[in-house]
């Protein structure tokens, strides 16, 4: 592994858990026994420095999901929609430090004044919404769903899942636990109850 991904692995892990406040500079060094003039030469400064660790968890986020949709297999746009509320659920719990960064308030308050930061997480989010709505669109046309706006329903089930994500990141309640009745009411969103998957 190169030294700058290195200290990208150890940023993202600091940031996850102690925030971008709570993450120096000095912390950073010690833990990756990078002197900081090496982290200055790959970064420079603290917000370059989560601006690409925020980037590297759109690309990864983004690449692991378009890659579970193309190589799931779905009978229609219903068993595709919970196959995607399934997967991002699955995803907080696999990539938990990554979704902690995402799930804290630094992000979005950064984004109020950095382009970039609001680009990355824009991007990430309208990929997440359009696989949902992808679903819900084929669902409408194979007649598996027979709720009116994909969009808004899109946006409804995405909230509904990124939630139950935070509950899970959090450690507040098992997300797996919660299951059945994720996808009851994905069903009931859709306009679907009691088909799709269980």
């Amino acid at each position: 592994m190169s030294k700058k991904n290195a200290i990208l692995l150890a940023a993202t892990e600091l940031f996850s858990q102690k925030g971008y406040e709570g993450t120096s500079m000095a912390e950073l060094s010690k833990v990756t026994g990078a002197a900081g003039g090496t982290i200055f030469h790959h970064f420079r400064n603290k917000t370059d420095l989560f601006l690409n660790v925020l980037g590297e968890i759109e690309k990864t986020v983004v690449g692991a999901f378009e890659h579970h949709q193309e190589v799931a297999d779905y009978d229609n746009g219903l068993k595709q929609v919970e196959g995607a509320v399934a997967y991002y659920l699955q995803l907080a719990v696999e990539m938990q430090d990554r979704f902690l960064i995402l799930h804290r308030h630094f992000p979005y308050k950064m984004a109020e004044s950095n382009p970039v930061c609001r680009e990355y997480l824009v991007s990430l989010y309208d990929c997440l919404l359009n696989i949902f709505e992808k679903g819900i669109k084929r669902g409408l046309d194979d007649g598996s769903i027979r709720s009116a706006s994909a969009r808004q329903a899109a946006m409804a089930l995405f909230s509904m899942a990124d939630g139950i994500a935070r509950f899970s990141t959090y450690r507040l309640y098992n997300a797996g636990a919660l299951y059945a009745e994720v996808m009851a009411a994905c069903r009931k969103i859709l306009g679907a109850e009691g088909e799709g998957t269980t």
